[in-house]
């Protein structure tokens, strides 16, 4: 009886497959260059922000189009491998396929939160720089610290999100039509009627975060901003977990 392969294994050949392919130098390109450069560019057009996390949330603004890159990147990590055949090889050789999507997903959130960690970085230092603050903007204050942690977070459950779409529906085109719907194009679309039912339908929905905001989407407190980005996340992932496990190959 042979044994199943090491999780760190499968991990290890994801990580490989990720980089070879040039889909994610592409998208890592797009991403460095919409986030980075308009967060530069917002940072610039800010003279003066009476608060520390406000400029750091004004350059942080690319990631609201920028974002849309770890759904691709997410969408593609799965429906790739369908398109191209390769999923019979990969799932001959990981035969548990939760696990095999487990290791798809892990490799797309570490990468979508490292990415991010650096580019908001690089965000927060062009409003310290740009940007005058009374006080100035100290990397240690902890308004600045969790608007950081709240875009590199979101960032994560972005991709996440994207990983399970690609799963649920293996369609790259339906997969990341679906995820801008969901992330982008649903929620600003809600905002706009005015109503309290599409203003709930807004609230509800997986709208980027951009700091602490939800990225032209009715706003919510971060906290319960982030709890819905992370159910959408984890219950589409539990939904393609399930229709991975019953489909055919």
């Amino acid at each position: 009886m042979s044994r199943p392969v090491p999780f760190r294994a499968v991990l290890r050949s994801e990580w490989t497959k990720f980089w070879s392919v040039r889909s994610t130098w592409w998208c890592t390109a797009v991403y460095v260059l919409v986030a980075g450069a308009a967060g530069w560019l917002a940072a610039a057009g800010t003279d003066s922000s009476p608060r520390a996390d406000v400029a750091v949330q004004t350059a942080l603004t690319g990631f609201g189009i920028g974002q849309l890159v770890l759904v691709v990147v997410g969408v593609l990590v799965v429906s790739s491998e369908f398109a191209s055949g390769m999923a019979l090889l990969s799932l001959t050789a990981v035969p548990r396929r939760t696990r095999l999507l487990g290791a798809k997903t892990l490799v797309v959130a570490v990468y979508s939160v490292l990415l991010s960690a650096v580019l908001a970085l690089v965000c927060a230092l062009a409003a310290r720089t740009l940007t005058a603050v009374p006080g100035g903007v100290q990397f240690g204050d902890p308004d600045v610290v969790r608007t950081l942690l709240l875009q590199v977070g979101a960032a994560g459950l972005v991709g996440v999100l994207g990983v399970a779409l690609g799963a649920v529906l293996r369609s790259t085109a339906g997969a990341i039509g679906v995820g801008t719907a969901l992330v982008l194009i649903a929620p600003p679309a809600f905002a706009l009627v005015g109503t309290d039912l599409a203003a709930r339908m807004s609230q509800s929905l997986p709208a980027l975060r951009v700091g602490e905001d939800a990225f032209l989407a009715v706003g919510t407190t971060w906290q319960v901003g982030m709890a819905v980005v992370a159910a959408w996340a984890v219950g589409v992932w539990m939904l393609g977990a399930r229709l991975l496990e019953r489909r055919d190959v």
